[in-house]
């Protein structure tokens, strides 16, 4: 779950767009108000026109929401936050800052709200201060979360000149680990639901890099593309769904799906060799083979896009193949473009033939309520 913001907002319909904790429902913010809709069917849920907002975060399937206005009007301060109760059409609570909110993520338990260079931490119920998290200068907002109350860990950039990333546990309020991932500075982050997995890309864009959170190692590397490029965004499949697949949207317009099963096994079969032994895993990981996919041209060239991927219910499969070591599997990837646009795919996998097929197209400025 991750909440993407528009960095033109005068050029994007689409000023935010994010999916909640459990990938049930995703909401937007636009020039006019916010929106909620169904994942799975693309049906608009709720509709409020009260203005432009940078951040819009749902709170599962509840009618509680965590909304910061882009302060077009006095009313909707970019340094408020408005907890807004969709029953009753009104604010919960609000809370005021002296600089501008740049993210808001929050569980059954916790409430983060990101600034430029302090992160705090409130309890979701009292919203009691439990922690101030002083930070590197981070004008975009970048960071990720991980929701799940057993792993529950928000990681925010380290420098502004290299690519490392700090790892809190939020539930027991304290610093997890720092990891060195990348040359150059951070431009995409994303943490698995469940906390095992952290993916990171630079601002080259060539590299998308996985650790294990809780052993702080460098797991896997891909290789995206020869040539640079801005990754948008980067998301985990469900744990219960599809625990090791990773996909990512560039300004190239493509889709690329990572398979991270099918390096566990190679990297399992070359670790009990003999040579396969006797190299350390950093030199390992340059002798991995890239298990994966793309759609090419997925959405317009240099539109900023949202991606997640999700099980397709009882169709869903996720394992490997014994004969060929190739993952079989069938997920629903779904792309949310800033110029206004829903994009459902059907991805699937067979031994050695992957299949990609446009199951939606949705535009979401103008979708109504249906009956």
């Amino acid at each position: 779950m991750t909440n993407q913001s528009s960095s033109s907002s005068s050029l994007s319909p689409i000023l935010c767009a994010s999916f909640n904790q459990d990938y049930s429902g995703f909401s937007i913010g636009t020039k006019d108000g916010f929106k909620i809709f169904d994942s799975d069917s693309g049906r608009l849920c709720y509709d409020r026109a009260m203005g432009a907002f940078n951040i819009v975060e749902m709170m599962f399937g509840s009618s509680l929401l965590a909304i910061v206005g882009a302060g077009e009007q006095p009313s909707l301060s970019p340094r408020r936050l408005c907890l807004f109760n969709t029953k009753t059409g009104a604010a919960a609570r609000e809370l005021n800052f002296l600089t501008s909110i740049l993210a808001v993520r929050l569980n059954m338990k916790r409430l983060i709200v990101l600034l430029q260079d302090k992160t705090y931490i409130y309890d979701l119920n009292s919203l009691a201060i439990l922690e101030t998290i002083d930070t590197v200068p981070n004008p975009k907002g970048l960071c990720a979360f991980s929701p799940n109350l057993e792993g529950c860990y928000l990681a925010v950039p380290a420098s502004t000149i290299k690519g490392s990333v700090l790892l809190y546990n939020v539930m027991e309020l304290q610093s997890h680990c720092e990891i060195e991932a990348h040359r150059s500075p951070l431009a995409a982050i994303a943490l698995s639901s469940n906390g095992l997995y952290i993916a990171t890309a630079s601002e080259q864009g060539t590299i998308i890099r996985v650790h294990l959170v809780t052993l702080a190692t460098k797991s896997y590397s891909f290789r995206r593309g020869t040539y640079p490029s801005a990754i948008y965004s980067l998301s985990f499949g469900p744990p219960m769904q599809l625990p090791d697949i990773l996909v990512a949207t560039s300004s190239s317009g493509s889709v690329h799906v990572f398979s991270l099963a099918f390096m566990i096994k190679q990297r399992s079969k070359r670790s009990s060799s003999l040579l396969g032994s006797m190299i350390p895993n950093k030199i390992n990981d340059a002798f991995e083979p890239m298990h994966h996919y793309v759609l090419p041209n997925a959405v317009p060239a240099g539109v900023k896009s949202y991606v997640m991927i999700r099980g397709r219910g009882a169709d869903t499969v996720a394992v490997m193949s014994p004969k060929s070591q190739t993952i079989i599997s069938q997920a629903l990837i779904t792309i949310i473009t800033f110029n206004g646009y829903l994009q459902q795919y059907k991805f699937s996998i067979d031994h050695a033939h992957v299949s990609w097929s446009l199951e939606r197209e949705l535009n979401l400025l103008t979708a109504g309520f249906t009956v």
